[in-house]
């Protein structure tokens, strides 16, 4: 099993930045995609970005695309979001993800089996 806490959400005014961090524990080595989703009210989890644990693309919705940016360390088993120019419409719960095995699609909620307890991040306009 792996485990996920995600930090840094806020309120925040459109225009500004905020970096998302992940910190995975537990079985580390068996993990092979890390990404990040997010759920506004009444919305669906949607896709943000997705990246390999041991190397690979990054891959980003194009929502964000620009503008976001998803990186990982492997030596403190943490995985950042780096989220600039916010908007409005970025205003969501956000979720770290994470799978550990590599068939399936990057980009399904449901092809990730383990999941954080979410953070809020919300952007004023």
């Amino acid at each position: 099993q792996v485990q996920l806490v995600e930090s840094g959400g806020g309120l925040v005014q459109a225009g500004a930045s905020l970096r998302l961090s992940c910190a995975a524990s537990g079985r580390t080595l068996s993990i092979y995609l890390m990404g990040w989703f997010r759920q506004a009210p009444g919305k669906e989890r949607e896709f943000v970005a997705t990246i390999g644990w041991s190397g690979g693309s990054a891959y980003y919705a194009d929502s964000v695309r620009g503008r976001f940016t998803i990186s990982r360390d492997n030596a403190k088993n943490t995985v950042d979001l780096q989220m600039n120019n916010l908007k409005p419409e970025d205003t969501a719960v956000y979720y770290c993800a994470a799978r550990t095995y590599s068939s399936g699609s990057y980009f399904t909620p449901a092809a990730f089996g383990s999941w954080g307890q979410g953070t809020q991040v919300t952007v004023s306009s």
